[in-house]
């Protein structure tokens, strides 16, 4: 990743951390006792990254996605990918206009500031990866024309690990276009009481948009010019080599996850107030953006380990820089 060489001012970090907390408190009204959460999925829209959203029905997956959308004064779509839908319902197409007598482009639900793709692992593989071309291009590609998608472009995607059948679970090299993967979890037992005093008046629909597209895109211009220290660069790719060399681990975080890491890191930071990172925020968001780009060998996988169990033991094995450039000798 390649930074800015001009350094952020003090008004500039102070008025990003401003309205990244005013967006996240917006957002905490309606997803309850979830503030790290809503913290995260902010991160990726700084770093104009996306969001998988994997969890069982009914925690508030959508209510998140919905209520990022509604804060954002922009335009947003959502798509209910079922197993009938096709491409081009995501895309859009090209049709033949008879007064014109020529063809005209009709664009799909994807052109939109924050697409919302409800249940993903519903559609065939063909239909999502017209979705995961446009995440990663920014493009769509129709007849052989390039048709830009507007910006920021954020997808937050949701996806249920239960009733699997029929469903087509996104593969590994796919997962690998997003930038974190999160579980919103279940409330404690105040916060779900509370939800309860008020289902029927807390909804993202009630939401005042906090900001608009053009000040988030010079938000994520703002998060590229978050300095990094030299000795973090190295520490962001020890991180993903430890996942390489684990004994559990068949395949390991690629070059383009730690380039993922450092960008999410600068945008935390960032909202946290900082002009630059520090290596307790590479070691927070290594498992919401790299446990879904490891794959575990077949024998961990039958034993029930899990992927954050993987990478809490490869980030205790790589030591922490220190101020002064040495290396701790654990990592605390």
């Amino acid at each position: 990743m390649v930074t800015g060489t001009e350094p952020l001012t003090p008004r500039e970090v102070q008025g990003f951390a401003t309205v990244a907390t005013r967006l996240a408190h917006a957002i905490g009204t309606v997803v309850l006792g979830k503030p790290e959460v809503v913290r995260l999925a902010l991160t990726a829209l700084f770093a104009q990254g996306h969001v998988l959203l994997e969890d069982v029905p009914g925690v508030g997956k959508t209510t998140l996605a919905r209520a990022v959308a509604a804060t954002v004064r922009g335009q947003w779509r959502r798509i209910q990918f079922t197993p009938d839908l096709l491409p081009a319902d995501v895309s859009g197409v090209t049709i033949f206009n008879q007064a014109s007598r020529s063809f005209e482009f009709h664009p799909g639900p994807v052109f939109a500031n924050i697409v919302i793709a409800d249940e993903i692992n519903r559609a065939s593989p063909k239909t999502q990866s017209a979705l995961l071309e446009v995440m990663e291009e920014r493009t769509v590609t129709v007849d052989g024309v390039r048709h830009p998608v507007p910006q920021p472009f954020l997808v937050v995607a949701t996806q249920n690990p239960v009733e699997m059948d029929g469903t087509y679970r996104l593969p590994e090299a796919q997962l690998d276009r997003f930038l974190m993967k999160l579980s919103v979890g279940y409330p404690d037992e105040a916060v779900e009481v509370e939800v309860l005093r008020g289902a029927a008046v807390r909804s993202p629909d009630a939401l005042e948009p906090v900001t608009d597209t053009a000040l988030v895109g010079q938000m994520v211009q703002l998060a590229r010019r978050v300095h990094i220290a030299e000795p973090l660069y190295t520490y962001a790719v020890r991180l993903a080599a430890a996942t390489r060399g684990h004994s559990q681990v068949r395949v390991g975080v690629s070059p383009r996850g730690v380039i993922a890491l450092t960008r999410a890191a600068c945008a935390y930071a960032l909202a946290d107030g900082r002009g630059w990172i520090m290596p307790e925020d590479l070691k927070r968001l290594t498992e919401p953006v790299f446990a879904h780009r490891i794959l575990l060998t077949p024998d961990a996988q039958m034993r029930g380990v899990t992927a954050a169990q993987v990478l809490a033991e490869a980030v205790a094995s790589v030591p922490v820089p220190l101020p002064t450039g040495q290396l701790a000798s654990t990592a605390g």
